[in-house]
């Protein structure tokens, strides 16, 4: 089982998490690599909390290392990439982006990396960062691998058989 790279080696952090998500599709690793960088770049104080889990590569925002503290997620699947909001119930959502029906969460399934600039998915983060339970810092996000199981699911759809 590999563990996590030490947080404050930064490049090594970097290589270990490029490889989690390189290997998913070439097409979710390239939505995924996008998605972080918007993230990154809009909200320079943020922590990413990473977890290489069982059924899906998680990568949490919050103000700092406390999974309890993270705002929103990208959860990647072999098929598919979720803006999860963790306090997602009750944001103002008007434009009924936010799909799923759990007691806290909802999602956003992002298809392209360009929703994170849709005014009305801005307006969901924005929302989200205001409910957070302490403020982002203004500079010196970090990332963090803070789980990796020995065990893992695909990450790549398996192929189909010709009939």
């Amino acid at each position: 089982m590999t563990s996590p790279a030490d947080p404050d080696d930064v490049e090594a952090t970097q290589v270990q998490v490029e490889g989690f998500i390189a290997r998913f599709s070439e097409q979710i690793a390239d939505r995924v690599s996008a998605g972080r960088a918007v993230l990154r770049a809009r909200l320079p104080g943020v922590t990413e909390l990473v977890y290489d889990n069982y059924n899906a590569l998680a990568i949490a925002y919050g103000p700092g290392i406390k999974t309890s503290e993270a705002v929103f997620s990208l959860a990647v699947y072999p098929r598919n990439v979720l803006l999860y909001f963790l306090p997602g119930v009750g944001l103002p959502d008007p434009e009924g982006l936010l799909q799923g029906e759990g007691r806290r969460g909802r999602y956003v399934c992002l298809t392209d990396v360009a929703l994170l600039d849709e005014p009305a998915v801005i307006a969901l983060i924005d929302a989200a960062l205001d409910r957070a339970k302490h403020p982002l810092p203004p500079g010196g996000g970090r990332t963090i691998v803070k789980s990796i199981s020995a065990r893992r699911r695909l990450r790549r759809p398996a192929t189909q058989e010709p009939a």
